[in-house]
């Protein structure tokens, strides 16, 4: 399994905020299927990022591409294989 980081800036406001609910139900879906490790939107606005999991580029695009947010064109998409760090450890 390899991971996937997706950013997802905003392109279309309005449409993001009258599409927001398919979204979250889109990611929740994903979510359970154990294809997203996790998302969340940018504090100040911007839009948002999805770390996908999936065995290659290509699958990772086809789940992209099934967001009610890109199939609408809400946000623009930029994708990059993510290596997670499993045995970073914190100093707080």
């Amino acid at each position: 399994m390899k991971y996937y980081a997706v950013f997802l800036p905003m392109k279309d406001e309005k449409k993001s905020k009258e599409l927001r609910p398919q979204h979250l139900a889109f990611l929740k879906q994903m979510r359970d299927e154990k294809k997203i490790l996790m998302n969340g939107p940018f504090t100040d606005g911007a839009g948002g990022l999805v770390i996908y999991a999936a065995d290659n580029l290509d699958e990772a695009t086809s789940y992209l591409k099934q967001d009610p947010y890109i199939i609408n064109g809400a946000r623009d998409w930029e994708i990059h294989e993510w290596a997670m760090e499993t045995d970073v450890e914190f100093d707080f």
